[in-house]
């Protein structure tokens, strides 16, 4: 069955935020690298009215091992545009995505436990 949608109902949806061309260069970049080395095997993309977010999974049927997140300027204040967690952690908020990806020049640690 199917159900009557009204034109001006969908187009009144809010705009979702985006990645744009440089940042997606970097954010491809950055994983490419990784692809290479063996680290990383699959990403995913997401678009929302609030955030964009680019999933980094080690495997592709695992929860993302990174997510690396562009917030909506107007709704999060003085901590930052980028968002870099990993596993529920907050690992860096910057305002530029070359500060947030810093994250990943600096030497990872392994913990045993």
């Amino acid at each position: 069955m199917s159900a009557v949608v009204r034109f001006p109902d969908v187009r009144s949806k809010a705009p979702s935020l985006h990645f744009t061309r440089a940042e997606f260069h970097r954010l491809l970049s950055l994983y490419s690298n990784r692809v290479m080395t063996g680290e990383w095997r699959d990403y995913a993309i997401s678009f929302g009215p609030a955030m964009a977010n680019f999933f980094i999974f080690r495997h592709s049927f695992e929860n993302p091992l990174f997510v690396i997140s562009k917030l909506d300027p107007r709704g999060r204040g003085r901590h930052g545009r980028f968002l870099v967690s990993s596993r529920g952690q907050k690992l860096a908020q910057c305002h530029t995505l070359d500060d947030a990806l810093a994250v990943f020049q600096r030497p990872m640690k392994l913990i045993t436990g």
